[in-house]
């Protein structure tokens, strides 16, 4: 099923066609071993930075960890057919360098077609569930470091939400430690997500987006493993980016988060970020990929926009 041209239905609820979803269904429950000969047979892309020297990422591992929500619509990610419909227009920009997901997303993703030349960033670490009383215990239930070496992806991606009254983030760290040393063994990127929380006295979770909490997650998201060479961050924009960023010398991306009301501010703050010194790109999921218009390909190519202003104009 691989090279597979997948047309899109509908500007606001895309959706596979009838035939290519069918053909994935029957592939998944005839043909398991489709999966192996679609890692082995995928191009690689030629390096992490594209030829604009910048790197923009979709993501899909939400559903993964069980977060389904999109904007008003609890469910939205739940809807299989569509989101492959919306990564795969989204993986058709070709300002868009590859995808970050889980691994049930890449295979289908693979079996569709839509990696040929493209980064992949292997999701490790789903285990802390949206809502569940143990989220912020975020074990490695995805991927692994020889797994990622093994189906030729480019590198693997783990959360670390740090909360320092809730004792899950001393193994989390133990465990995100352990995945940058063994991804850099191999050569491979470690793409780390520090991200600093706060709980109120009702048990809700918060990100903490000030300059001191999201600087201190930097430093302590660097130093983790047994060498740094192979490790990127992903960050949230903020309103002083400056200072947070310059808080590490390592290559750093600004991770889209949950999409506001308003995706022209959204775009603004990202550009704010981009143009720090450190900050090479762009891992946007949702807010593209579930745009207010539904138009997955305007709001990927307004961040692509975005991208290409920020470091044509200051590199």
């Amino acid at each position: 099923m691989t090279n597979v041209d997948i047309p899109v239905v509908g500007v606001r609820n895309p959706a596979l066609p009838d035939a290519q979803w069918q053909s994935l269904l029957r592939t998944r429950a005839t043909d398991p071993l489709a999966i192996a000969r679609a890692y082995d047979a995928r191009a690689r892309a030629s390096g992490v930075l594209s030829e604009r020297d910048t790197l923009f990422l979709v993501a899909a591992d939400h559903p993964a960890r069980g977060s389904l929500r999109s904007g008003d619509d609890a469910m939205a990610m739940a809807d299989r057919r569509s989101l492959l419909a919306r990564l795969v227009a989204a993986l058709e920009h070709p300002d868009v360098d590859g995808v970050l997901g889980s691994p049930d997303v890449v295979e289908e993703l693979l079996l569709l077609g839509a990696l040929e030349g493209k980064l992949v960033i292997g999701s490790m670490n789903r285990g802390g569930l949206d809502g569940a009383s143990w989220t912020m215990d975020d074990r490695f239930t995805g991927y692994d470091a020889a797994s990622i070496a093994a189906c030729g992806l480019d590198g693997g991606k783990m959360l670390l939400r740090i909360d320092d009254e809730d004792p899950s983030t001393a193994g989390t760290l133990e465990g995100c430690a352990q995945a940058v040393s063994e991804l850099a063994a191999l050569g491979l990127v470690a793409m780390v997500e520090p991200l600093p929380y706060h709980r109120s006295d009702d048990g809700g979770l918060t990100l903490r987006k000030d300059v001191p909490a999201l600087a201190r997650a930097i430093t302590i998201a660097s130093a983790l493993g047994n060498t740094s060479a192979y490790t990127w961050l992903k960050m949230p924009s903020c309103e002083d980016p400056e200072a947070v960023f310059n808080a590490t010398t390592l290559p750093c991306v600004v991770l889209g988060g949950v999409p506001s009301r308003d995706p022209a501010e959204d775009l603004a703050s990202w550009g704010r970020a981009l143009i720090q010194p450190t900050v090479r790109g762009l891992v946007v999921g949702r807010a593209l990929l579930y745009p207010p218009d539904g138009d997955v390909r305007s709001a990927v190519d307004a961040a692509a926009r975005v991208l290409r202003s920020a470091h044509e104009g200051e590199r």
